[in-house]
């Protein structure tokens, strides 16, 4: 299956949290039919980038966006060769110097379609990522403002456009932890 496929296939399955992921899950699969490059920021204005809800039973990460000033999960453009998963995972790593791994599924949770640097529009497909509940360590060159924060916490501090996904994220921690409780 093709990277195009496969990102079509899992944004296909998204079940929309509000009109706001419901529109950028619309505009996303438009892209994908219409753009040869899916991810190359150099030859077009429009690009799909990859980013991370990064969980652990300390809450979720956020940090302070260097250049926007805004309060946001880790993520950026995906490199050449390099899946969306893989940037994701990637782009936290550099960005928050966490230990991280994917979470099972292994599938695009959330989309979200934004303006991004310089008049590009960024699809940005968000994956739910785990790390042992370690205080971050971001390089010196990245944000030094990396939290963990509940989630009532992050509700607060984040990019407003972002709140529907931190209370999707929080339903789906919340139905994931109580499969995986023992039964007594």
């Amino acid at each position: 299956m093709s990277m195009r496929e496969r990102i079509r296939k899992e944004v296909l399955r998204i079940v929309p949290v509000d009109a706001r992921e419901a529109e950028s899950k619309r505009l996303t699969l438009a892209f994908l039919e219409e753009s040869e490059a899916l991810f190359d920021e150099s030859t077009q204005d429009h690009h799909i980038t990859a980013s991370a809800f990064v969980v652990s039973e300390r809450g979720m990460i956020l940090h302070l966006h260097r250049r926007l000033g805004i309060w946001v999960q880790p993520g950026g453009h995906i490199d050449e060769g390099e899946s969306p998963d893989e940037a994701a995972l990637r782009e936290t790593r550099e960005e928050t110097g966490l230990p991280v791994e994917l979470a099972n599924p292994i599938e695009i949770f959330h989309v979200d379609v934004h303006p991004g640097p310089r008049g590009h529009t960024h699809y940005d497909v968000r994956f739910i990522v785990k790390s042992e509940p370690v205080d971050p360590s971001p390089p010196p060159e990245e944000s030094q403002e990396v939290h963990w924060f509940s989630f009532a916490e992050a509700l607060e501090r984040c990019e407003p456009s972002m709140q529907g996904a931190v209370n999707k994220l929080e339903a789906e921690i919340s139905l994931r932890s109580h499969a995986e409780a023992p039964r007594g």
